[in-house]
């Protein structure tokens, strides 16, 4: 049987997703809350506690709860490669007019701001097994953060890793100033004449670390989902190794296998 703040807790919820409280609503007071609910004020800070972990809700310390604006939602397929493979031979004119993020949440480039950082790295025991070299091979790490413009979270924690001698003949691809890059890391490898064959995904879940969850605005209690995407070319090379943190509230991972017929 569920606890009375449970029950608390359910009623709000349907309240919210019902539309009856609206996005940026202020909850009554906790006390006002109680006693609407009879029940005890602790009770009422469990109820509204499941919220917060759920992300319904914000806290404003010396304010009061808020009903929270709903973040994008993220749809993560596994054809979305193939569409940015078919997207990476466009005109330039075309790529510039959408890209991968967009093509996951809907929105569009006017919706989105867009940061990245690039660095020359060593290949640690880790990547230099993935990408079959020598530790201490040359590397380039590139970081990606895409936000909604309005909010102050991004999407997603992305660090990709290019074999440094794969991508250095461009000095554009070095150049972290060129991003976003139109037709993204397909159509950069493209330059330097570098056709994916095919990308193998491996995805697990985990609480977040303290600065994930702080970066991606998570509340208490919500996981992530951790990708690690390994793109090998069409002469069985790794190529890039991107590792990417989501956010388990709003990410939804798609997958369509199609099967042969018998």
């Amino acid at each position: 049987m569920a606890k009375k703040y449970e029950r608390i807790a359910d009623a709000l919820r349907q309240s919210i997703r019902a539309g009856q409280l609206k996005p940026g609503d202020r909850l009554p007071a906790e006390t006002a809350l109680a006693e609407q609910y009879k029940t005890s004020v602790p009770t009422m800070r469990d109820a509204l506690g499941e919220l917060l972990a759920e992300g319904l809700i914000d806290k404003r310390h010396g304010v009061g709860n808020f009903v929270r604006e709903p973040r994008p939602r993220v749809e993560r397929s596994n054809q979305r490669h193939q569409w940015e493979k078919n997207r990476a031979r466009l005109l330039e004119s075309e790529r510039l007019k959408t890209g991968s993020t967009e093509h996951d949440t809907g929105l569009t480039v006017s919706d989105l701001a867009f940061k990245a950082t690039y660095r020359e790295v060593k290949a640690d025991e880790d990547l230099a097994a993935v990408f079959s070299v020598p530790v201490g091979t040359r590397l380039l790490e590139r970081e990606y953060r895409t936000f909604p413009r309005e909010g102050d979270a991004p999407f997603s924690l992305v660090c990709s890793h290019l074999l440094y001698s794969a991508v250095s003949s461009n000095p554009d691809l070095l150049d972290a100033s060129n991003e976003p890059w139109p037709g993204g890391t397909q159509n950069q490898l493209l330059t330097v004449g570098i056709e994916l064959d095919r990308i193998v995904e491996r995805i697990t879940a985990r609480p977040p670390t303290a600065e994930e969850a702080e970066e991606l605005g998570l509340q208490k209690g919500v996981s992530v989902f951790v990708l690690r995407k390994i793109s090998i070319d069409t002469g069985d090379r790794v190529v890039e190794v991107s590792d990417v943190i989501m956010p388990g509230d709003v990410t939804e991972l798609v997958f369509t296998t199609p099967l042969d017929r018998w």
